[in-house]
């Protein structure tokens, strides 16, 4: 394959996606899958793909990924982290475009630790008065 144009990494909740850009026609290759095939739900393909639409470039990039933590949810929203830092990287002139968007910002939001003495994170066990 041809020397990529970018490599950067994107996280989400617990997940990590490292991404290669190549010049290409379109086509996503996560964990050695198509991209498609490999999350199988139609959201999470128009949420990947949504960096690439906000800077007319859909068809333009080919994109080969490593996924690894969290779930498919986590797992896309980091992929679309780590598109929109390489479209960044690539042409600096995408760069205002995807921070207005918003996909330039790391998501912070984490799931908060269970805590001693309690069920879950925020659950506590069930109040006896007598």
């Amino acid at each position: 394959m041809a020397e990529h144009l970018a490599q950067t990494t994107g996280r989400r909740k617990r997940s990590v996606a490292r991404v290669r850009l190549y010049p290409g026609s379109g086509k996503l290759t996560v964990n050695g899958q198509d991209g498609p095939a490999y999350f199988g739900r139609e959201v999470l393909m128009l949420q990947i793909n949504a960096p690439l639409a906000e800077v007319q470039a859909v068809g333009r990039y080919d994109l080969v990924v490593h996924c690894h933590g969290g779930g498919k949810s986590g797992q896309a929203g980091a992929l679309t982290h780590g598109i929109a830092r390489a479209l960044a990287q690539v042409d600096p002139g995408f760069r205002p475009a995807l921070k207005q968007a918003g996909f330039l910002t790391r998501d912070p939001r984490m799931a908060e630790r269970k805590k001693y003495g309690q069920p879950g994170a925020r659950k506590r066990f069930q109040f006896s008065k007598r």
